[in-house]
């Protein structure tokens, strides 16, 4: 008998909590808007904007109960990618320097307001910038740039993410 109060009362507590287990905190959201970002990087890839974006929703959908709104939200997200750049890196010889490496950096600027009375301290607005190397095995570049760029993505809504609910 005693056990199954227990139990009972942990559950309770459970779903009463607001706190994920992830360290997220929503309290007080209950919508969210995650506008379009835009690419202005010098080097633009014209899919970029899009996969970021979904990449931030799915993030949002899959560890907080917010529902994503496309007008108005307790919390919006906006920003833009502002850097997208391959450089070489991993020289493999002094003699004739070649690369045995590329490196993806991108960089996405982002504004977050936290809407709800009493939170928006936690508004923020900052920039994120991620890389990811990718060794040269003789395929082309850009055979390799749609996992970098998941890579990437996956990173910046980590962070970003991390930053608005979890403010670390």
């Amino acid at each position: 008998m005693k056990i199954k109060i227990f139990v009972l009362l942990v559950i309770t507590a459970l779903t009463a909590c607001s706190y994920k287990f992830n360290g997220a905190s929503t309290v007080g959201l209950k919508t969210v808007v995650v506008k379009v970002f835009e690419n202005n990087a010098p080097l633009v890839v014209p899919t970029l904007s899009n996969q970021f974006t979904e990449a931030l929703k799915t993030r949002i959908r899959n560890q907080t109960s917010l529902s994503i709104s496309t007008t108005e939200g307790d919390a919006v997200f906006e920003g833009r990618i502002t850097g997208y750049d391959i450089k070489p890196v991993a020289l493999q010889s002094s003699t004739t320097p070649t690369a045995g490496a590329n490196r993806l950096t991108i960089t996405v600027a982002v504004k977050y307001t936290n809407n709800t009375e009493g939170k928006e301290k936690e508004s923020f607005e900052e920039s994120f910038t991620k890389y990811f190397d990718f060794p040269l095995n003789g395929a082309p570049i850009q055979s390799a740039l749609p996992a970098a760029i998941e890579n990437i993505n996956r990173q910046l809504t980590e962070d970003i993410f991390n930053r608005a609910f979890a403010q670390w």
